[in-house]
């Protein structure tokens, strides 16, 4: 009798596992977000600065607790000066750096597009980029964040010369920050 007790117990045990009717804690799965942001952006001529609208996506957890992909698309065309205008189109991942209570600071490397309409009328161009940065988000509610984000842009293959002469051309380097809101859909 105490054998078949035994078994009957050891057979059971695994399915006792899973009887927990509801998740004793949130998260640990895929995150995703949505936002948008207001960005400001120094091209590399010129005492202006570029503003605009960007639109992002975030989706973390991924293949590992810290480890993300970014993606994000911006338009630099509110003030236009002297009808000059940047979007930029990047994707990457993203790493958590550092969590302490509803606030995280990321660290980025986005790659993809950058067109540009230069100042004065003179042409337009499309090129790759990339873009190491970084972002800090703070988490009002299970949903809503606010956030800050930072980005040094490289077009390598930009032809700045025309505006760094005398200097080499190294292609393009805008930076700029943006700031905005980010709604967690799951």
């Amino acid at each position: 009798m105490i054998k078949k007790l035994i078994v009957i117990a050891l057979l059971l045990s695994p399915v006792s596992v899973f009887a927990q009717v509801a998740s004793a804690t949130r998260g640990g799965g895929l995150g995703l977000s949505v936002g948008v942001e207001y960005s400001n952006f120094r091209p590399d001529w010129g005492p202006t600065r570029l503003q605009g609208i960007t639109v992002f996506a975030d989706a973390d957890h991924l293949f590992l607790e810290k480890l993300g992909v970014e993606g994000e698309a911006r338009w630099l065309d509110f003030n236009k000066p002297q009808n000059e205008t940047e979007d930029h189109y990047l994707v990457g991942p993203r790493y958590r750096l550092l969590r302490y209570h509803g606030l995280s600071v990321y660290g980025k490397f986005l790659l993809g597009g950058g067109f540009i309409t230069y100042p004065g009328g003179i042409g337009s161009g499309s090129y790759f980029a990339y873009a190491p940065g970084a972002s800090v988000q703070y988490r009002l509610n299970h949903r809503w964040s606010v956030r800050g984000d930072y980005e040094y842009q490289f077009w390598p293959s930009a032809p700045g010369i025309v505006f760094t002469f005398p200097r080499p051309s190294n292609g393009l380097t805008p930076s700029g920050f943006s700031g905005g809101v980010s709604y967690r859909i799951f």
